[in-house]
């Protein structure tokens, strides 16, 4: 019994550093995405797996939310329009609040997001896993958005 036990202690603190710097590499990377979405940097897309799954969840004016659900592909092509705009406008989202757990199919990251020039602050999380490859993807995002026209596409 104390062999096992003795076993079990090893593993955990052998694993412990591993789980450790995987929540790091994942907030790290959640940082390097941060800089490429307010640089409007076209390798943005490059953090995505191309089965990502994005969840836009509408906010509504009584408190209400209804998730807006779309795939990588879809995503791709509003993004790359709409980075014009925000270009022109110079438009950056600011983050606080980050934090990173391990969840079933990767590391979580979670924060608070701010639109720019607005006073509140959304919710927002994206899953990242790791690939065969060693590459971290993300292959789940959900933020919050005020912007009701995005209702038009909620999940029925």
């Amino acid at each position: 019994m104390k062999k096992l036990s003795f076993l079990i202690v090893i593993f955990i603190f052998l694993t412990i550093p591993s789980f450790a710097d995987d929540l790091e590499t994942a907030k790290n990377l959640f940082s390097n995405y941060v800089s490429a979405a307010n640089s409007y940097s076209p390798s943005l897309l490059n953090y995505y797996s191309p089965k990502a799954k994005i969840i836009r969840q509408v906010v509504k004016p009584d408190g209400s939310t209804a998730n807006a659900t779309t795939d990588m592909s879809t995503y791709a092509k509003q993004m790359k329009i709409s980075q014009g705009t925000a270009k022109i406008r110079n438009y950056k989202n600011k983050y606080k609040n980050i934090t990173a757990t391990k969840v079933a199919n990767g590391i979580k990251v979670s924060s608070l997001r701010q639109p720019m020039n607005d006073n509140y602050w959304l919710k927002t999380y994206q899953i990242w896993q790791k690939q065969p490859n060693g590459n971290w993807l993300i292959i789940e995002e959900m933020m919050q958005t005020k912007q009701q026209i995005f209702l038009r596409y909620a999940d029925k």
